[in-house]
């Protein structure tokens, strides 16, 4: 059946990067979006980027803007998160998740609902930290 497997979290310094990583199986990257979300300690799950079902094209939350970089690689069924300029706000557990039903961009953008989602990695742990 469909699994995502999330990757690449760690301890990380204010202002480095890092590369999360979703792999996928059972699944079909051509006709489906997919979105990162994160879960910060004590806060709700909340979206933060995403490949949108409807035209494709890839969208952030205004709070990680111009810092981070979803991207797909087909080829290997893997979903990519880069983010770059980390700040201690964006500690958190990390999720790669779909919603077979509508658009997975809605909770980044519209600030809907993340219990839409269909399926879900179990995260990955990113730490920002001095």
């Amino acid at each position: 059946q469909v699994q995502f497997v999330e990757s690449g979290g760690g301890l990380v310094q204010p202002g480095g990067s890092l590369r999360l990583s979703c792999r996928v199986s059972g699944f079909d990257l051509d006709n489906f979006g997919m979105g990162w979300f994160r879960q910060a300690p004590g806060k709700e799950r909340e979206g933060v980027s995403c490949i949108s079902s409807k035209d494709g094209g890839t969208y952030h939350a205004d709070s990680v803007k111009g810092r981070f970089t979803i991207s797909r690689d087909r080829a290997t069924r893997t979903v990519y998160l880069q983010m770059t300029n980390l700040k201690p706000e964006d500690t958190g557990v990390y999720y790669c998740a779909t919603d077979f039903e509508g658009d997975p961009c809605n909770p980044v953008l519209r600030g809907w609902s993340v219990h839409a989602m269909d399926y879900w990695g179990k995260g990955t742990l990113v730490t920002v930290s001095s």
